[in-house]
């Protein structure tokens, strides 16, 4: 303690006024108690946790942002997907995804009713679920989701 006593009276005192006659372990009449160090708000939240967690030994996507996982490799049915800004993929079922109000949309391949799907951890719009398919050629694709490829990342055993 007659050290730190030192450190307190030598090195505030020596910056504020050149140094004084203060007693080992008491502060000077001047100074003022320490700040605490404030920590930004992005550390002061608590750990990010999935609803879902996939397997480690499965491929799977996962979001570009926030890292949550989105859908196994299996789920996977096409490739050739379009997507509003660029290509998509389209999966049977996703995790960590939360749904918005389906509505009317002219695509591609015809009007479909769609809801827009977004990151359950970071709200990120991914891609859209299609609810109904207007068309008999189409209706393979209700229930099923759209995820653009610039918001996902391959993961675990892509070689």
């Amino acid at each position: 303690t007659a050290a730190l006593g030192a450190l307190l009276r030598c090195f505030p005192c020596e910056r504020l006024c050149g140094g004084c006659a203060v007693p080992p372990g008491a502060l000077p009449p001047a100074m003022p108690p320490p700040a605490r160090r404030r920590l930004p708000p992005a550390a002061r939240l608590p750990p990010r946790t999935f609803r879902s967690y996939l397997p480690r030994s499965h491929r799977t996507y996962s979001c570009v942002h926030c890292r949550a996982h989105l859908a196994r490799h299996e789920e996977l049915i096409s490739k050739s997907f379009q997507g509003s800004h660029g290509r998509a993929y389209l999966f049977n079922s996703v995790v960590n995804v939360g749904c918005g109000p389906a509505e009317q949309r002219l695509l591609l391949t015809g009007l479909h009713s769609v809801a827009d799907i977004f990151c359950q951890s970071c709200k990120t719009t991914l891609g859209w679920k299609y609810e109904q398919a207007f068309e008999s050629s189409q209706k393979y694709k209700e229930g099923k989701f759209i995820i653009e490829m610039s918001h996902m990342v391959k993961e675990n055993g892509w070689d």
